[in-house]
């Protein structure tokens, strides 16, 4: 909203605002948040006070903050055009639809940059691209604001606390069974099984999915998995891979000076003496001679089917067990293993940017409190997989595990929204 005239103190800023107000026919909300170029964000608490926020939102020359012009008659208008939009957002902007987000209280300017995305095909969606195609830049912006000027969803009524435990320490409990053969702490004192400890937590994850569906055939492992949830998988890998890997110890039967011969074709893949830098293949370094010496016997007979591996090991027997006693001999490293944040840490970072609890201040940024979680967990999903554009959620989304997805979902639907007015007014002189 917009209005001519000089303001020059938090006294005339709340008197502006209540003429603004009074003049659009909007209601007195509780929160107002105040913009100008130049002007610091100012929160006016029609309970009491008003204080200065350390936000900075430039106004100036700015065409895309033109939801935060609107007024009642606008808004009236764009809810006419919001009757399209009832079938899937809900007549009053709060969905009952699995994956369609709330729209209702969200920030108008980030509503329009994402109508305007849509409609120039900018985010792919056939049927959000349909419904917007031939809808005037006006058209989406009085439909913003509308959507903007209704009450927010709030959380439901059976919001469950969630119980923090560190992921490790998780990990380390549900591997308990992994013990009788993997060895404490992952690692292996019994021939012809791998060690785990030290292992890259992506790999063992990849291996424990190919177990359990039976890409990779182990019977025990198989019905050992079965009931292992991925977000379960996740942290069993994680305990492992923060392990101290230990070489084997046990008697290697082959030639060590011709498997380190024989080792250079496999350097690209398994790295350097066997270790690693990509989390797409194990290291080789320290492990069970037994173990590998299997493990080749089988790419070899198309047991395990791979055919880059079946080519690398079309060895003789001798080659095999020369190969496992270099490998074997090999000093293993630890994997780098990203810090693990609890969600209450995962939700601080990204307050940063959508606000307190998830109520953003930025009329460009979206809302996230008390929105359906299983769409929020749909577009965290979408950045990790690059779906979605956006250099800072990818960037942000990267190292986030299913299991963190899920918790931060839930962590921002539970949240109480908080709806702002936007006010525009003139800059000081």
């Amino acid at each position: 909203m917009n209005d001519a005239g000089e303001v020059r103190s938090a006294t005339g800023v709340i008197a502006h605002i209540r003429a603004v107000l009074w003049r659009t026919g909007a209601r007195l909300p509780a929160t107002i948040l105040v913009v100008s170029a130049g002007m610091l964000g100012l929160w006016v608490d029609f309970s009491g006070s008003a204080a200065a926020q350390p936000a900075t939102i430039s106004t100036a020359k700015d065409d895309n903050l033109k939801p935060l012009d609107a007024n009642a008659e606008d808004v009236a208008q764009g809810k006419r055009v919001a009757e399209a939009c009832a079938g899937c957002h809900g007549a009053s902007g709060i969905s009952t639809t699995a994956g369609v987000p709330n729209l209702a209280g969200q920030r108008a300017v980030y509503l329009y940059l994402e109508l305007k995305a849509y409609q120039t095909v900018a985010r792919d969606n056939a049927a959000m691209n349909n419904a917007v195609e031939f809808l005037s830049d006006d058209a989406l912006v009085k439909v913003a604001a509308f959507f903007a000027s209704l009450d927010p969803a709030q959380p439901g009524s059976t919001k469950t606390a969630v119980v923090e435990v560190a992921a490790v320490q998780a990990g380390k409990t549900a591997a308990a069974s992994c013990g009788g053969c993997h060895g404490a702490a992952g690692v292996s004192t019994t021939p012809g099984m791998p060690s785990l400890a030290g292992l890259d937590p992506d790999y063992l994850v990849a291996a424990m999915k190919a177990y359990k569906s039976g890409a990779r055939k182990n019977d025990l492992m198989k019905s050992m998995l079965a009931n292992v949830a991925d977000a379960n998988m996740s942290k069993i890998a994680l305990y492992f891979a923060v392990q101290k890997p230990v070489r084997s110890q046990a008697a290697a039967s082959g030639d060590q000076a011709a498997g380190k011969a024989a080792a250079a074709s496999c350097s690209g893949c398994h790295g350097e003496q066997g270790v690693s830098g990509n989390p797409a293949f194990p290291s080789l370094a320290g492990q069970d001679p037994q173990y590998l010496a299997a493990a080749l016997q089988a790419y070899k007979a198309g047991v395990r089917n791979d055919a880059t591996m079946k080519a690398q090991a079309a060895l003789n027997d001798g080659a095999i067990k020369s190969l496992a006693a270099y490998f074997s001999a090999q000093q293993p490293q630890a994997p780098t293993v990203p810090e693990h944040l609890t969600v209450v840490q995962w939700a601080q970072r990204c307050d940063r940017c959508h606000g307190i609890n998830g109520n953003s201040i930025d009329p460009r940024l979206p809302a996230l409190a008390a929105q359906r979680a299983d769409y929020l967990q749909n577009v965290l999903h979408d950045y990790r997989t690059g779906a979605r554009k956006s250099p800072p959620m990818a960037a942000m989304s990267d190292s986030l595990t299913d299991d963190d997805v899920d918790k931060l979902a839930a962590h921002y639907a539970s949240q109480t929204a908080r709806a702002f007015v936007y006010v525009l007014v003139p800059q000081s002189k």
